[in-house]
């Protein structure tokens, strides 16, 4: 379906443009949301003579978002949730989260102008891109932790997860016999007089 753009959208075109798409995402995403016109004559005319209008609207727009991107500059927020010793989460942190987490802090992001390719699934510091406009977005750091104290480590690039097993091995100490036949459990009996052998 060949139709007119009323926005700039992403990877399609700016303002204007004639693009070709498919049905379904025209008829489902596109021409409900106001985002485009179908490409035929009157609709064609219609665009020509309110381009300046729609224009001026767009940057108007586009100021307020400049305007809230200010406000998200180099903001960070800070996630706790629960976690595996190996850093998986027990669930995820989807766009909803960030959302309300970001509007908790004071500023004003609906769940659709954040943009993650897919959910948060691991614990660590993630750089996500806010859009809040077609032609203005912002990056925000989204630190997930099992606590504000792992949250800190993160911030100053210490990996958590990589910490637990280092210290988890140097933990673990087996007693060692050597005249122990294979498959046999070292008692403390024999692990003593094996000391005392040896000293």
């Amino acid at each position: 379906m060949e139709i007119i753009l009323l926005e700039r959208v992403e990877k399609l075109g700016n303002i204007g443009d004639v693009v070709t798409v498919k049905d379904g995402f025209a008829r489902n995403f596109l021409l409900p949301r106001g985002k485009a016109l179908r490409a035929n004559e009157a609709n064609r005319a219609r665009f020509e003579t309110n381009r300046a209008q729609i224009e001026a609207d767009n940057a108007k727009r586009r100021e307020a978002a400049a305007a809230d991107a200010k406000g998200l500059e180099g903001k960070s927020i800070v996630l706790i949730r629960q976690a595996s010793n190996t850093g998986q989460l027990y669930g995820s942190v989807s766009a909803r989260d960030l959302s309300e987490a970001l509007d908790n802090d004071g500023a004003k992001v609906s769940k659709n102008q954040i943009i993650l390719d897919r959910p948060i699934k691991a614990l660590g510091v993630y750089e996500v891109r806010v859009a809040l406009h077609p032609e203005v977005s912002q990056s925000i750091r989204v630190n997930v932790a099992r606590s504000p104290e792992e949250a800190e480590l993160q911030a100053q690039g210490v990996d958590v997860t990589a910490q637990f097993f280092e210290r988890d091995a140097a933990s673990f100490t087996e007693d060692y016999d050597p005249n122990a036949e294979p498959g046999t459990i070292a008692s403390e009996e024999t692990a003593g007089e094996e000391a005392e052998q040896q000293g």
